[in-house]
């Protein structure tokens, strides 16, 4: 067996996003960090987000306003703690961000003073969204992997996979990870002090998703592995507006552009929102996207149309350059035309369950960004909430790790990789069919609208796809793909679980033999729990 590496830490954090780097910034002037991404450092779904983050910075605006809205958006499913904490650090984490560099937008007011440009979205009473244009995420994501290149204690390694957590015999303590070289093609060991899963969501179990190609739901799947809970899986977040176009897939249309007043339209140019809901355009996502699946079947469309076009040329280019720029790559002048737009797979609401410190059911294991179930987003996530919980929980766990970390010894004599009865795959067609299947199921029965027997049907398929994966997966070395697709079936089986055991319709769960929403509110999460292994 070949001798493997071993690349001892204090903080092993798997997953380079916003969650990710902001911990990384916050512990490395007290740790030896180690960051793991599975794509370039850039690469992920921080990069693609759009719209801003929220934090109240407006005299007119009120810590109160932002928590009551986020819970009108959570339809009775978000944890009050989560949402209060979330709401009132959320000033010192944007006040963080800037002191990295985050260039949000400005202003001169009449005084001539500086002020940070407001935009409002969908379910917010206030103008209260921090934005840089219309590319928010790259802004942050740029920023902090400049800060993190530049510091001596922080040490990255890029196209490297996490494949599972190593703990103690009875999985009460996490001492670190099997990771594996995409280039060298080598399974490698980290015994870590601390280990933190920031590995986003996994919208790539859809078969039509805004995120990019690495947000396939690994840290959930290991967690769950490991003997973690996970809650809420049932809430999967469909964007209302991804471009549709067949030269422009995963392309997100933020929702700061119906913020900034355009209108969603049939294909005859009539309006359509008004007549689902009083908030018309600014009615959250979920209610925005079931409105837009309807519309689609009813009429036998392929898409609907958002409509800026009446908005001046001028604002539109200063608001939405991004955008505008790439509409305008395949074709479509956004000043001029309306732009083609289908729901698509987003964000994942349920994750790992942790508290507020960002600790899971493991000791020295923890989890931040969407990957984790804090409470925040109940059943469906408020826009711009997300960014906003990366850097809050990030700044939470540094917290508690710097305090725990002169207590916590490094492990020692961790069990190498045992790749010895394993060959090279000679089959790479299974692993293609099945990730197809996987995706088409999961889209057609566990989509925006659902029923028990679709469910069922997908249920039954997740099963014997995962007994065919593990047998794959136990006779050939790893590779991406078969490593993506084992955890992407065990997510798929636990958003299957999840939907099955809900029996009403709230939020981003809708099921058509449940319509109604029970009023009890069923405030409590749903969550499962591992079996013993």
């Amino acid at each position: 067996m070949t001798e493997q590496k071993e690349y001892p830490c204090d903080v092993l954090i798997i997953g380079s996003g916003a969650a990710g780097l902001s911990l990384a910034l916050q512990l490395a002037d007290h740790a030896k960090v180690l960051v793991l991404s599975k794509g370039a450092l850039r690469e992920g779904s921080t990069l693609y987000a759009q719209g801003g983050i929220a934090a109240v910075f407006d005299e007119n605006d009120s810590i109160a306003s932002h928590v009551s809205d986020t819970l009108v958006a959570g339809a009775g499913l978000c944890d009050k703690n989560a949402v209060q904490f979330t709401a009132e650090h959320a000033k010192e984490a944007m006040q963080w961000l800037i002191q990295q560099g985050v260039p949000f937008d400005q202003y001169q007011d009449d005084d001539g003073k500086l002020k940070y440009h407001l935009t409002r979205e969908g379910g917010h009473s206030h103008r209260r969204i921090l934005h840089a244009a219309d590319a928010t995420g790259k802004a942050v994501q740029i920023t902090l992997v400049d800060q993190v290149r530049q510091h001596p204690n922080i040490r990255l390694l890029e196209h490297y996979h996490a494949i599972d957590l190593i703990t103690n015999d009875d999985k009460s303590r996490c001492l670190g990870a099997y990771i594996w070289s995409q280039q060298v093609r080598q399974v490698e060991v980290v015994p870590a002090r601390f280990v933190a899963l920031a590995t986003g969501g996994a919208s790539k179990v859809y078969l039509y998703t805004s995120n990019p190609d690495v947000a396939s739901g690994d840290g959930i799947a290991m967690a769950w592995r490991a003997g973690c809970r996970v809650a809420n899986m049932e809430f999967n977040q469909f964007h209302p507006t991804s471009l549709y176009h067949p030269d422009a897939p995963n392309f997100l249309i933020t929702e700061a552009m119906r913020g900034e007043g355009a209108y969603l339209k049939r294909p005859d140019g009539s309006r359509f929102m008004p007549d689902f809901d009083p908030r018309a355009e600014l009615a959250p996502r979920d209610v925005v996207a079931r409105a837009i699946d309807y519309e689609m079947k009813r009429l036998g469309a392929n898409c609907v149309y958002l409509d800026i076009s009446h908005q001046p040329a001028d604002f539109i280019l200063e608001h939405f350059p991004t955008i505008y720029a790439k509409c305008l790559s395949v074709g479509l002048d956004i000043t001029k035309e309306p732009i083609p737009v289908v729901p698509a797979a987003h964000y994942t609401c349920g994750g790992v369950m942790v508290n507020l410190n960002s600790q899971t059911d493991i000791a020295n294991l923890y989890a931040i960004g969407e990957v984790a179930y804090t409470g925040l987003h109940g059943a469906n996530r408020m826009a711009s909430n997300s960014l906003l919980e990366c850097v809050v929980f990030a700044q939470a766990a540094a917290r508690h790790i710097l305090q725990e970390l002169p207590a916590t010894a490094l492990p020692e004599n961790l069990p190498q990789w045992d790749e010895s009865r394993v060959s090279d795959s000679d089959e790479e067609v299974v692993i293609t069919h099945n990730w197809h299947e996987l995706r088409l199921f999961m889209w057609d029965y566990v989509g925006i609208v659902r029923t028990d027997k679709r469910l069922e049907r997908a249920l039954h398929r997740a099963e014997l796809l995962k007994q065919e994966i593990q047998e794959y997966y136990s006779h050939f070395k790893v590779s991406n793909n078969l490593l993506e697709l084992r955890n992407l079936v065990v997510v798929a089986e636990l958003i299957i679980r999840s939907a099955l055991q809900r029996k009403e319709s709230r939020g981003l769960h809708y099921n058509l033999d449940y319509p109604h929403t029970l009023d009890d509110a069923k405030s409590s999460p749903t969550i499962l729990t591992p079996r013993p292994s």
